[in-house]
Protein backbone atom coordinates (compact mmCIF):
# COMPACT_ATOMS: atom_id res chain seq x y z
CA UNK A 1 0.00 0.00 0.00
CA UNK A 2 0.78 3.86 -0.55
CA UNK A 3 2.57 5.31 2.16
CA UNK A 4 1.45 8.71 3.21
CA UNK A 5 1.85 12.09 6.15
CA UNK A 6 -1.30 13.98 7.09
CA UNK A 7 -0.71 17.40 8.31
CA UNK A 8 -2.99 19.22 10.89
CA UNK A 9 -2.08 22.54 10.54
CA UNK A 10 -4.74 23.38 13.52
CA UNK A 11 -1.80 21.37 15.77
CA UNK A 12 1.37 23.14 14.49
CA UNK A 13 3.11 25.64 16.77
CA UNK A 14 5.46 26.55 14.17
CA UNK A 15 8.50 25.21 16.56
CA UNK A 16 10.57 23.87 12.96
CA UNK A 17 11.80 21.32 14.77
CA UNK A 18 10.58 19.07 11.31
CA UNK A 19 13.14 21.53 10.04
CA UNK A 20 15.91 20.99 11.53
CA UNK A 21 15.65 17.46 11.77
CA UNK A 22 14.96 17.45 8.30
CA UNK A 23 18.59 19.27 7.99
CA UNK A 24 20.28 16.70 10.40
CA UNK A 25 18.74 13.74 9.07
CA UNK A 26 20.12 14.33 5.48
CA UNK A 27 22.78 15.91 6.39
CA UNK A 28 21.72 19.38 4.97
CA UNK A 29 23.99 22.88 5.23
CA UNK A 30 23.04 25.32 7.05
CA UNK A 31 21.75 28.84 4.81
CA UNK A 32 22.35 32.50 5.66
CA UNK A 33 19.15 34.28 5.81
CA UNK A 34 17.70 37.67 7.16
CA UNK A 35 14.24 38.82 8.93
CA UNK A 36 12.51 40.43 5.77
CA UNK A 37 9.82 42.07 8.19
CA UNK A 38 6.01 41.24 8.43
CA UNK A 39 3.73 39.62 5.66
CA UNK A 40 5.68 36.62 6.16
CA UNK A 41 8.78 37.94 6.72
CA UNK A 42 9.56 35.62 9.77
CA UNK A 43 9.65 32.34 7.66
CA UNK A 44 12.96 31.19 7.66
CA UNK A 45 14.31 30.16 5.09
CA UNK A 46 12.09 32.13 3.11
CA UNK A 47 12.06 29.03 0.40
CA UNK A 48 12.74 25.72 -0.54
CA UNK A 49 15.76 25.24 -1.72
CA UNK A 50 18.99 22.83 -2.73
CA UNK A 51 20.10 23.01 1.00
CA UNK A 52 16.48 22.92 2.43
CA UNK A 53 13.93 20.70 1.58
CA UNK A 54 11.23 21.22 4.25
CA UNK A 55 10.03 24.50 5.64
CA UNK A 56 7.41 25.75 7.66
CA UNK A 57 5.42 28.99 6.23
CA UNK A 58 3.82 31.50 8.35
CA UNK A 59 -0.16 33.43 7.57
CA UNK A 60 -1.28 35.78 9.17
CA UNK A 61 -5.28 35.29 10.19
CA UNK A 62 -7.28 38.72 10.40
CA UNK A 63 -10.59 38.67 12.04
CA UNK A 64 -13.70 40.57 10.53
CA UNK A 65 -12.52 44.36 11.28
CA UNK A 66 -9.19 43.79 9.24
CA UNK A 67 -6.89 42.98 12.82
CA UNK A 68 -4.75 40.16 13.28
CA UNK A 69 -6.44 37.39 14.65
CA UNK A 70 -3.85 34.64 15.12
CA UNK A 71 -1.29 32.99 13.42
CA UNK A 72 -1.33 29.96 11.17
CA UNK A 73 1.61 27.52 10.15
CA UNK A 74 2.25 25.30 7.19
CA UNK A 75 4.64 22.85 6.78
CA UNK A 76 6.02 22.79 2.88
CA UNK A 77 8.08 19.87 0.96
CA UNK A 78 7.38 17.62 -1.65
CA UNK A 79 3.61 16.79 -2.33
CA UNK A 80 4.64 13.30 -3.48
CA UNK A 81 2.14 13.27 -6.10
CA UNK A 82 0.49 9.62 -6.67
CA UNK A 83 1.05 10.30 -10.84
CA UNK A 84 4.05 12.73 -10.66
CA UNK A 85 4.29 15.15 -13.33
CA UNK A 86 8.14 15.29 -12.28
CA UNK A 87 9.07 12.14 -13.27
CA UNK A 88 6.70 12.12 -16.28
CA UNK A 89 8.63 15.50 -17.46
CA UNK A 90 11.95 13.73 -16.72
CA UNK A 91 14.00 12.82 -19.63
CA UNK A 92 16.79 10.78 -18.27
CA UNK A 93 14.16 8.72 -15.66
CA UNK A 94 16.61 10.39 -12.69
CA UNK A 95 12.88 10.74 -10.62
CA UNK A 96 10.87 7.77 -10.23
CA UNK A 97 7.95 7.18 -8.12
CA UNK A 98 8.64 2.96 -6.73
CA UNK A 99 6.23 0.62 -6.97
CA UNK A 100 5.48 -2.28 -4.27
CA UNK A 101 5.51 -5.78 -5.93
CA UNK A 102 2.03 -5.72 -6.58
CA UNK A 103 2.95 -2.49 -8.89
CA UNK A 104 1.45 0.12 -6.51
CA UNK A 105 3.05 3.26 -5.57
CA UNK A 106 4.91 3.04 -2.25
CA UNK A 107 4.82 7.06 -1.59
CA UNK A 108 7.82 8.67 -2.31
CA UNK A 109 8.95 10.36 -5.62
CA UNK A 110 12.58 10.18 -5.53
CA UNK A 111 15.45 10.86 -7.63
CA UNK A 112 19.27 9.71 -8.79
CA UNK A 113 21.34 12.52 -8.99
CA UNK A 114 24.15 10.07 -11.03
CA UNK A 115 21.27 10.23 -13.89
CA UNK A 116 20.15 14.04 -13.22
CA UNK A 117 21.40 16.35 -16.18
CA UNK A 118 20.47 19.66 -14.47
CA UNK A 119 17.66 20.23 -17.06
CA UNK A 120 15.20 21.56 -14.72
CA UNK A 121 12.22 19.97 -17.07
CA UNK A 122 10.64 18.87 -13.31
CA UNK A 123 10.85 22.53 -11.79
CA UNK A 124 8.81 23.49 -14.91
CA UNK A 125 6.13 20.12 -14.35
CA UNK A 126 5.83 20.62 -11.28
CA UNK A 127 2.29 22.25 -9.78
CA UNK A 128 4.19 22.93 -6.24
CA UNK A 129 7.13 24.37 -7.54
CA UNK A 130 8.52 22.11 -5.21
CA UNK A 131 11.93 20.85 -7.02
CA UNK A 132 15.03 23.60 -7.03
CA UNK A 133 18.72 23.34 -8.29
CA UNK A 134 22.05 23.35 -7.25
CA UNK A 135 22.70 27.37 -8.40
CA UNK A 136 26.11 27.33 -6.36
CA UNK A 137 27.12 24.66 -8.82
CA UNK A 138 28.85 24.54 -12.03
CA UNK A 139 27.23 21.22 -12.67
CA UNK A 140 23.75 21.46 -10.85
CA UNK A 141 22.07 18.85 -9.62
CA UNK A 142 18.10 18.88 -8.72
CA UNK A 143 16.97 18.44 -5.22
CA UNK A 144 13.93 18.09 -3.02
CA UNK A 145 12.54 16.34 -0.64
CA UNK A 146 12.56 12.34 -0.84
CA UNK A 147 9.57 11.08 1.96
CA UNK A 148 12.61 9.60 4.04
CA UNK A 149 13.28 7.17 1.24
CA UNK A 150 15.98 5.80 2.89
CA UNK A 151 14.28 5.38 6.20
CA UNK A 152 11.27 4.29 4.99
CA UNK A 153 12.84 1.11 3.43
CA UNK A 154 14.77 0.06 6.93
CA UNK A 155 15.15 -3.88 6.97
CA UNK A 156 12.04 -5.88 8.47
CA UNK A 157 12.09 -6.56 12.38
CA UNK A 158 13.46 -9.87 12.49
CA UNK A 159 16.28 -8.54 11.19
CA UNK A 160 16.58 -5.37 13.50
CA UNK A 161 19.61 -5.22 15.97
CA UNK A 162 20.08 -2.94 19.27
CA UNK A 163 22.97 -2.83 20.99
CA UNK A 164 23.78 -6.10 19.49
CA UNK A 165 21.02 -7.72 20.14
CA UNK A 166 18.27 -9.28 18.23
CA UNK A 167 14.95 -7.66 18.29
CA UNK A 168 11.64 -10.01 17.63
CA UNK A 169 7.77 -9.66 18.46
CA UNK A 170 6.64 -6.34 19.44
CA UNK A 171 9.89 -4.55 20.19
CA UNK A 172 10.88 -5.37 17.21
CA UNK A 173 7.72 -3.92 15.33
CA UNK A 174 8.02 -0.77 17.38
CA UNK A 175 11.37 -0.12 16.46
CA UNK A 176 10.99 -0.83 12.86
CA UNK A 177 7.90 1.76 12.81
CA UNK A 178 10.22 4.47 14.65
CA UNK A 179 13.02 3.92 12.40
CA UNK A 180 10.96 3.94 9.17
CA UNK A 181 8.90 7.18 9.93
CA UNK A 182 10.39 10.25 8.07
CA UNK A 183 12.79 12.21 10.55
CA UNK A 184 10.68 15.22 9.92
CA UNK A 185 7.55 13.36 11.30
CA UNK A 186 9.17 11.89 14.71
CA UNK A 187 10.39 15.12 15.73
CA UNK A 188 7.32 16.67 15.60
CA UNK A 189 6.37 17.65 19.22
CA UNK A 190 2.40 18.22 18.90
CA UNK A 191 1.53 15.68 16.55
CA UNK A 192 1.06 17.73 13.86
CA UNK A 193 2.28 15.38 11.33
CA UNK A 194 1.05 11.69 10.80
CA UNK A 195 2.62 9.07 8.97
CA UNK A 196 0.89 5.71 7.74
CA UNK A 197 -0.87 4.23 4.98
CA UNK A 198 -2.34 6.66 2.85
CA UNK A 199 -6.35 4.98 2.96
CA UNK A 200 -5.99 4.84 6.57
CA UNK A 201 -4.72 8.78 6.80
CA UNK A 202 -7.60 9.54 4.91
CA UNK A 203 -9.92 7.95 6.82
CA UNK A 204 -8.42 9.90 10.23
CA UNK A 205 -8.92 13.34 8.35
CA UNK A 206 -12.88 12.49 7.96
CA UNK A 207 -13.08 11.63 11.11
CA UNK A 208 -11.55 14.72 12.39
CA UNK A 209 -13.67 16.47 10.28
CA UNK A 210 -16.90 14.84 10.92
CA UNK A 211 -16.16 14.96 15.20
CA UNK A 212 -15.26 18.87 14.57
CA UNK A 213 -17.19 20.16 11.42
CA UNK A 214 -17.49 23.71 13.10
CA UNK A 215 -14.01 23.67 13.31
CA UNK A 216 -12.00 22.39 10.11
CA UNK A 217 -12.82 23.03 6.67
CA UNK A 218 -14.85 20.58 4.94
CA UNK A 219 -11.96 19.32 2.55
CA UNK A 220 -8.88 17.32 2.94
CA UNK A 221 -6.15 18.91 0.73
CA UNK A 222 -4.26 16.19 -1.36
CA UNK A 223 -6.86 13.54 -1.51
CA UNK A 224 -7.81 14.62 -5.08
CA UNK A 225 -5.94 17.38 -5.83
CA UNK A 226 -4.12 16.20 -9.48
CA UNK A 227 -4.68 12.97 -8.73
CA UNK A 228 -3.69 12.92 -5.11
CA UNK A 229 -0.81 13.47 -3.22
CA UNK A 230 0.99 11.29 -0.49
CA UNK A 231 1.30 14.22 1.82
CA UNK A 232 -2.72 15.76 2.67
CA UNK A 233 -3.47 18.61 4.84
CA UNK A 234 -6.70 19.41 7.03
CA UNK A 235 -7.44 22.69 8.43
CA UNK A 236 -9.69 25.66 10.28
CA UNK A 237 -8.41 27.89 7.23
CA UNK A 238 -8.59 27.59 3.93
CA UNK A 239 -6.32 26.70 2.11
CA UNK A 240 -5.87 29.37 -0.47
CA UNK A 241 -5.03 31.60 2.52
CA UNK A 242 -2.55 29.28 3.33
CA UNK A 243 -0.83 29.41 0.15
CA UNK A 244 -1.70 26.06 -0.93
CA UNK A 245 -3.13 26.33 -4.66
CA UNK A 246 -6.76 25.13 -5.24
CA UNK A 247 -6.77 25.82 -9.13
CA UNK A 248 -4.92 22.72 -9.90
CA UNK A 249 -8.20 20.15 -10.67
CA UNK A 250 -8.07 16.70 -10.11
CA UNK A 251 -6.70 15.65 -13.10
CA UNK A 252 -2.41 14.63 -12.86
CA UNK A 253 -0.52 16.43 -14.50
CA UNK A 254 0.33 13.86 -17.16
CA UNK A 255 -2.49 12.85 -18.19
CA UNK A 256 -2.59 16.15 -20.27
CA UNK A 257 0.46 15.58 -22.01
CA UNK A 258 -0.18 11.69 -22.98
CA UNK A 259 -2.19 12.47 -26.06
CA UNK A 260 0.84 14.63 -27.15
CA UNK A 261 3.13 11.89 -26.20
CA UNK A 262 1.19 9.16 -27.60
CA UNK A 263 1.42 10.72 -30.84
CA UNK A 264 5.34 11.05 -30.64
CA UNK A 265 6.10 7.34 -32.22
CA UNK A 266 3.46 7.85 -35.21
CA UNK A 267 4.56 11.43 -35.59
CA UNK A 268 8.36 10.02 -35.94
CA UNK A 269 7.57 7.13 -38.40
CA UNK A 270 5.23 9.05 -40.68
CA UNK A 271 7.89 12.18 -41.18
CA UNK A 272 10.90 9.38 -41.00
CA UNK A 273 9.16 7.61 -43.73
CA UNK A 274 7.96 10.95 -45.71
CA UNK A 275 11.76 12.01 -45.50
CA UNK A 276 12.96 8.76 -46.53
CA UNK A 277 10.48 8.70 -49.66
CA UNK A 278 11.20 11.80 -50.33
CA UNK A 279 15.47 11.03 -50.31
CA UNK A 280 13.88 8.21 -52.60
CA UNK A 281 13.13 10.38 -55.70
CA UNK A 282 15.39 12.53 -55.44
CA UNK A 283 18.38 10.11 -55.25
CA UNK A 284 16.09 8.10 -58.30
CA UNK A 285 15.83 11.48 -60.09
CA UNK A 286 19.98 11.71 -60.25
CA UNK A 287 20.52 8.45 -61.57
CA UNK A 288 17.60 9.12 -64.17
CA UNK A 289 19.63 12.39 -65.33
CA UNK A 290 22.84 10.55 -64.95
CA UNK A 291 21.77 7.97 -67.30
CA UNK A 292 20.06 10.26 -69.82
CA UNK A 293 23.30 12.38 -69.54
CA UNK A 294 26.00 9.37 -70.21
CA UNK A 295 23.07 8.23 -73.05
CA UNK A 296 23.59 11.44 -74.55
CA UNK A 297 27.50 11.25 -74.57
CA UNK A 298 27.55 8.19 -76.22
CA UNK A 299 25.49 9.19 -79.11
Amino acid sequence: MSKGCLVDTTKCIGCRACQVACKQWNELPAEKTKCRGTGGGYENPPALSAKTHTRVTFHEVLDGEGNLDRSVFVKRQCMHCNDPSCVSACPVAALEKPKNSAGEPTGPVIYDATKCMGCRYCMMACPFNVPTLQWDRLAPHIQKCTFCFDRQTQPAASDSWVNDRPLSGDSGARFQQSQQTPACVKACPTGALLFGERADLLDVAWRRIGAEPDKYVRHVYGEKEVGGTAWMYVSDVPFEQLGLRTDLGETPYPEFTKLALGAVPAAVITVGAAMGGAYWIAQRRNQVAMAEKASQTHE
